[in-house]
């Protein structure tokens, strides 16, 4: 089993630090999925248990300019790794000026990422700082817990508004109750509101305008028929939401929520190389 990679251009860099930061925004431990042509970050909290869960896809073409790793066997050539992103976040945070980037996966006492920074100096020789990070080799039995989470036919499906706006919404909703109700239809329209004894608060956002699933393969999802002006209805935490806000750097250029009615809200968040999906599950 052995992976290493190297990124020499600094745009690629700073993007790659910003999506790691994303991450370790969302999820104190995560998995590391390595195959030939991408990189998935995987946190999948059971959302039975009430907890969030995530998908996030990276081509690693877009981002190293140099990729190579031999998965456990021929057969499955994948490297499954449960890691602390906020330690890669870290080890990154001294590469914003630096020439290139290493990655390799090592085993000295335990298994470890291996960052290399190579930092402009003045003399000719370069500086390197190196950051071990430990990681756990997750076994090929328990791969199948980490597949992409399945999207339940939804009721609704919508574009988000500018996230700006909606972070600095929800946080000040936050001081005020600990859930969140988010509501949409068919007709482009979205309402935040939360409910307490002592206050009622909502936000309307309008002409947010409605993704074209059905149309595009035929897939029919439970969207299909549905009355144009009647609200599918979550109420989740709303610290899961402010998380997914507040940690947003990858700046996508298309963000959508698709709501199955007190079940579950899924947030889809694309960039040109970087997909995310978060879940966060209904409260009753």
């Amino acid at each position: 089993m052995r992976f290493r990679a190297k990124i020499v251009d600094l745009a690629c860099l700073n993007n790659f630090s910003r999506v790691i930061n994303t991450i370790a925004k969302l999820a104190k431990t995560c998995t590391l999925r390595l195959t030939v042509c991408k990189l998935y970050f995987i946190l999948s909290d059971k959302v039975a248990n009430g907890g969030a869960s995530m998908w996030c896809e990276l081509c690693q073409g877009n981002f190293f300019d140099e990729f190579q790793m031999e998965g456990v066997a021929a057969e499955h050539n994948e490297i499954y790794l449960e890691l602390v992103p906020e330690n890669l976040s870290r080890a990154l945070k001294t590469a914003h000026s630096a020439k290139a980037l290493k990655i390799k996966l090592t085993n000295k006492h335990c298994p470890c990422l291996r960052v290399a920074v190579e930092l402009p100096s003045l003399s000719s020789s370069s500086r390197i700082v190196t950051h071990d990070i430990p990681v756990g080799i997750i076994p090929r039995r328990i791969w199948n817990d980490f597949r992409e989470p399945t999207v339940p036919d939804f009721d609704v499906s919508i574009y988000l508004p500018v996230l700006k706006t909606m972070k600095s919404v929800v946080e000040r909703m936050k001081n005020l109750s600990n859930f969140i109700v988010i509501e949409a239809n068919l007709s482009g329209e979205m309402n935040l509101k939360i409910e307490t004894d002592l206050v009622s608060v909502t936000t309307h956002f309008k002409d947010l305008g409605n993704p074209p699933w059905a149309s595009e393969d035929g897939c029919q999802s439970s969207a299909q028929g549905r009355d144009l002006e009647s609200m599918a209805v979550a109420r989740i935490d709303i610290k899961k939401l402010q998380q997914l806000l507040a940690g947003q750097q990858v700046n996508p250029t298309k963000a959508l929520c698709n709501i199955v009615s007190k079940r579950i809200v899924h947030f889809v968040l694309l960039h040109e190389d970087v997909s995310l999906q978060y879940f966060i599950p209904a409260l009753a």
